[in-house]
């Protein structure tokens, strides 16, 4: 019964990882290659195949060093990169950040030169 037990905490811990991976690369693929480079972190192509192997290696190889190898390299996507492009991007995937005015310039509104 506790080898049981055991068993399902080993699935819930597996299947977390797997979907905090699978997260991180969804985040990767969509902030723009860009705000990568602006943020002078690693490359999009970089974090994609990291985070890609990490899915993959949760997925297909259920070896715990090879899958927390893939979970510190999640943590640190969601921990330095992500809020580093979120800053560069002025707050993620497209939006925009809250304020401000379609009329708005880098360096404040833009009043038609009055």
């Amino acid at each position: 019964m506790l080898l049981t037990a055991f068993g399902g905490l080993m699935w819930l811990l597996y299947t977390a990882m797997l979907v905090l991976a699978v997260v991180a690369l969804v985040m990767a693929a969509l902030f723009r290659d860009d705000a990568y480079r602006a943020a002078d972190k690693k490359t999009k192509g970089f974090w994609l195949i990291i985070l890609g192997v990490t899915v993959a290696v949760n997925l297909l190889i259920p070896m715990l060093f090879l899958q927390l190898a893939g979970l510190v390299a999640t943590i640190v996507f969601f921990v330095d990169v992500r809020p580093a492009l979120r800053g560069v991007s002025g707050g993620g995937f497209g939006r925009r950040s809250s304020g401000g005015s379609s009329s708005d310039g880098p360096y404040g509104p833009y009043n038609g030169g009055r």
